[in-house]
């Protein structure tokens, strides 16, 4: 690079949810995307890979952290309880110290997973799983009003189910979603007074869900180009270390494998079939029903659950016929179900109020039901789907971690759905879906210019970022310093990585807030399915 070597105090995180290192290295090969070229030209480049299972919820705390799920205690955007119903994850249920907690004055800007906003010393504006704009928005709350002011329109996210079938509409709103997120780079990027600037477009994620076109991909991945380009400008003018990370990467998918139906259809699950369910079910009146109905006379179902009570919510969806993972079991003659990406919980009398294994028999349960799914095949092709990992070795320090992990064989077009449907085997209503490799980028004055990460992890960025700037790592991390990227002038390429041991996070209480269009959007991508 053109700057020399020297010892930076600062650390800029760029954050880009979903962007896989397959098509950025073509198109940077192809001379598409200049700035994103200067990076692997000028500073270390190579893929990254996520977390067990690659999602959302689970990689930007272990970006933020260093550490894993069974660490920062996040496993899915919603956590099932004891009860089988479930509670929506927050930035409180992170117990492990992220970079801003860490390195200060800080700037953070839409990071999932930090609603409410932690009380840091510097400026935070909360992203994914934020219910609205209002109370934990911000930190310091008054930033909501500069917000308000100068980008009047700016939004946490849309609301992804309403564009099913209306791509060019939802690829109109996605752009707009894209300028009020570049506005709010700009305004925050006034601020000077910061060691950890991280900031994250969630757009190329929304984007690839619902469309997989390479012409329209590229045009998107040339507006993250020139957003890029204007923060290496703004990093080389303060002599600070960029670091360009995703959570995951990405690729299409054509067939959902409902493994909650296949739990059933091998006499694992029940599904609920009182003779109350029954009658509703023979007059046809199921969810996708009363949910039609409700519209067709102009009723918002939003405002109406707004004024109904979650308990009396909770039990017309417990009691009226439909496909729900959790809703639509009856627990008390289930062995085992899927919840979230992929996570299998073995109905245990501990864990669970309906439980029906004993403790001493989860091992054998687990085994057998790992082989079931394992042997799980296409029909149309003969072929294995599922790929299923012991919770106990995925989520090694962890006794409440989900038992097994599912995966299916996503190269293959296949991903894991929870939904009680009439078949193992459907059509995806995604376009594409997570893959395991994202993107790592370092550029600044310590960096070596043409350096390869050595098989780089989500869990490495924290601790690489704060031994870039001089600070210990902590002595719980289960990432590494990449240090073969550092250049061997610089001090973070001379020196050792030290460590220290870092407090928990405090644990606050249970957030309470409507977390009613949070659930829309992550239905709308899959992650309610």
């Amino acid at each position: 690079m053109s700057m020399e070597t020297s010892d930076p105090n600062r650390a800029f995180v760029l954050g880009l949810d979903g962007v896989p290192w397959s098509l950025v290295e073509g198109w940077v090969d192809d001379g598409e995307l200049p700035n994103f070229g200067r990076l692997l030209a000028e500073g270390a480049a190579g893929p990254l890979e996520s977390t067990m299972p690659p999602t959302t919820a689970l990689a930007w705390p272990t970006i933020a952290t260093g550490t894993w799920a069974d660490k920062h205690g996040v496993y899915s955007f919603r956590e099932v309880q004891s009860d089988y119903t479930n509670r929506m994850n927050t930035s409180n249920d992170v117990s492990r110290p992220e970079l801003w907690d860490l390195l200060a004055p800080a700037v953070v800007a839409n990071v999932p997973m930090t609603y409410p906003a932690d009380d840091v010393d510097g400026r935070v504006v909360t992203g994914m799983m934020t219910p609205e704009i209002g109370e934990g928005f911000t930190q310091p709350p008054a930033l909501a009003e500069e917000i308000a002011d100068r980008i009047p329109d700016y939004d946490v996210g849309l609301s992804w189910e309403e564009y099913r079938d209306d791509t060019e509409g939802f690829r109109a709103d996605l752009d707009e979603l894209v300028e009020a997120r570049r506005a709010l780079l700009d305004l925050l990027m006034e601020t000077d007074d910061w060691r950890l600037f991280f900031f994250v477009f969630t757009a190329p994620d929304r984007l690839q869900h619902l469309v997989w076109d390479e012409e329209v991909l590229l045009d998107h991945y040339r507006d993250l180009d020139d957003a890029l380009g204007d923060v290496l400008d703004y990093v080389a003018d303060r002599d600070a270390n960029l670091y360009v990370v995703s959570d995951h990467g990405f690729g299409p998918v054509d067939t959902y494998v409902h493994t909650n139906t296949f739990l059933e259809r091998e006499g694992y699950l029940t599904r609920k079939g009182g003779s109350g369910r029954g009658t509703l079910e023979r007059l046809g009146l199921t969810k996708d029903r009363i949910r039609g109905a409700i519209s067709s006379v102009g009723i918002d179902e939003r405002a109406l659950y707004d004024h109904l009570p979650d308990a009396l919510v909770d039990s017309l969806a417990s009691q009226v016929p439909g496909t729900h993972e959790l809703y639509d079991v009856e627990f008390s003659e289930t062995v085992a179900f899927t919840h979230g990406a992929g996570n299998l919980f073995v109905n245990d009398t501990e864990r669970f109020e309906e439980g029906v294994v004993a403790p001493d028999d989860i091992p054998a349960v687990k085994a057998e039901i790992r082989s079931r799914l394992e042997g799980l095949t296409d029909p149309k092709t003969d072929e294995p789907v599922l790929n299923v990992y012991d919770g106990d070795d995925v989520f090694e320090t962890d006794p409440e971690s989900p038992d097994l992990v599912v995966r299916a064989d996503e190269d293959a077009g296949y991903l894991v759905g929870n939904s009680l449907t009439d078949e193992v085997f459907r059509e995806s209503r995604m376009a594409a879906s997570h893959r395991a490799e994202g993107v790592f980028f370092a550029w600044g004055p310590s960096i070596e210019a043409g350096a390869r990460p050595d098989g780089a992890t989500v869990a490495d960025v924290a601790p690489t970022v704060l031994h870039g700037v001089g600070e210990p790592v902590p002595a719980d991390a289960d990432g590494r310093v990449l240090a073969e990227i550092f250049d061997a002038d610089a001090a973070a390429g001379r020196t050792r990585p030290s460590e220290r041991d870092y407090a928990d996070r405090e644990s606050a209480q249970a957030v309470e807030a409507d977390f009613e269009d949070v659930e829309s959007r992550l239905k709308g991508l899959g992650y309610m399915e």
